[in-house]
């Protein structure tokens, strides 16, 4: 086993940092626990955290911006909830050294990588909710995300990846890209997704995964974007 930080550590700097006091440490420690590193692994929290946040995002974003169109509060959300920032709240929070590795993984550098660090930031959200309430759940992510949300406006709105693949095929006068299902394993309650992304006139599709068909759709498309342009996506 590999990890520098203890669950009593990690507990002690979310409650300083984010207003929540663990009573079931077990839960704290099941969030940390990814499944290359136990069958006792944090999938099922990663789940639950995931359709929390997404909820509470997607309230906050509603009550801040009334005259938002839906297509721009579904942008707002995506950039909110995505791998990228998800992984950056947890290199925040210093949860990449609780994490549990095997040897190998902690000397291969598993505490940078934005998968793990992502899906522990997820399921800890979901220890948060099972370890309180909704009410409890809620104040802690609108806490984590308190800077993020104060500094969001209309005018700063990242374009998703399909939106930028799709203007940038415009612009240069080529075919509209087609999206595909090519994979879907796993149980009900944990599905993976493979998409290809194809586009006529380009080598080869684009493949990305992801836990639902539009997450998987995006990641194709900002894989499709660095294919046909390296200053795209």
């Amino acid at each position: 086993m590999a990890h520098t930080g203890t669950s009593k550590d990690l507990n002690l700097h979310i409650r300083n940092v984010l207003g929540h006091d663990f009573r079931n440490a077990e839960l704290l420690n099941s969030a940390m626990t990814p499944r290359s590193f136990s069958w006792n692994h944090n999938e099922r929290l990663e789940f639950l955290g995931d359709a929390l946040l997404g909820m509470f995002i997607a309230d906050a974003l509603f009550a801040k911006f009334p005259e938002a169109a839906e297509s721009d509060l579904t942008r707002l959300r995506s950039s909110l909830v995505n791998k990228e920032t998800l992984a950056r709240l947890a290199q925040q929070l210093d949860l990449g050294r609780h994490i549990k590795f095997g040897e190998g993984e902690h000397k291969s550098g598993g505490w940078r990588k934005k998968s793990l660090l992502s899906n522990a930031m997820e399921a800890l959200i979901g220890a948060v909710y099972l370890d309180s309430n909704l009410e409890s759940c809620r104040r802690f992510i609108l806490s984590l995300y308190a800077c993020l949300l104060d500094d969001l406006t209309i005018e700063n709105i990242p374009k998703d990846p399909k939106s930028e693949l799709q203007e940038y095929l415009q612009a240069n006068k080529k075919s509209l890209p087609a999206y595909h299902v090519i994979a879907e394993e796993g149980e009900a309650h944990n599905k993976m997704f493979t998409i290809e992304c194809r586009i006529d006139g380009i080598a080869g599709p684009a493949v990305a995964k992801g836990r639902n068909k539009r997450d998987a759709e995006q990641a194709a498309a900002r894989a499709a974007l660095k294919m046909i342009s390296p200053d795209a996506g």
